[in-house]
């Protein structure tokens, strides 16, 4: 489910030493599922842990996961780097925003997948996003911008070079993608 590196094992380790016996950490997602899903670690003290948590094992400490938690950390990394600015924990946890989806689920479940994970983490950094609204008949996904997407002038750039490329990349079986959105230019497009 997690995987965390031998640095950050040691981390953890070095961290647990100042800790009352039998504390371990905890791995979680607050929001899990959402667009505002936030992963953390913090210290879990025995009397914390729930009959229905995940115990993940490592040397020297167990990694306490809760059920609700569990099925967006599947192929979540810890590690711990060091380099000329410092050293920091760093979590990834692809699937914190939207549950995996099978690879023979429904192509709009897997779509949508794609487009949490993918997609959207990547027009955040200009403060859109994109939505699928419907999957036509003759197999084009129609697609709804948001945020600073909405009215921005690289819109179709990034519906056309961006988007689309990489979703018939992953989708052999769409046609394309069309822009569903009206477009309308506001104080949040990004320019």
């Amino acid at each position: 489910m997690i995987n965390i590196s031998e640095s950050a094992q040691s981390h953890f380790r070095k961290l647990l030493e100042s800790q009352p016996e039998k504390t371990n950490i905890r791995v979680f997602v607050i929001n899990p599922g959402t667009a505002s899903a936030e992963c953390g670690v913090s210290y879990c003290p025995a009397d914390a842990v729930e009959d229905s948590d995940t115990h993940l094992s490592f040397d020297g400490f167990d990694a306490i996961v809760d059920l609700e938690s569990a099925p967006y950390l599947e192929e979540a990394e810890i590690d711990f780097v060091t380099d000329q600015m410092g050293s920091q924990l760093t979590l990834k946890a692809p699937n914190a925003k939207a549950r995996k989806v099978a690879e023979d689920a429904p192509l709009k479940e897997r779509i949508e997948y794609m487009l949490v994970s993918e997609i959207n983490p990547q027009l955040a950094s200009h403060g859109g996003q994109v939505m699928l609204m419907d999957i036509t008949d003759d197999g084009f996904a129609l697609l709804q911008f948001g945020g600073g997407c909405n009215g921005c002038s690289m819109v179709d750039v990034t519906l056309k070079e961006g988007i689309e490329k990489q979703m018939l990349e992953q989708f052999p079986e769409l046609k394309g993608v069309r822009d569903a959105t009206e477009h309308e230019a506001g104080e949040h497009s990004y320019y």
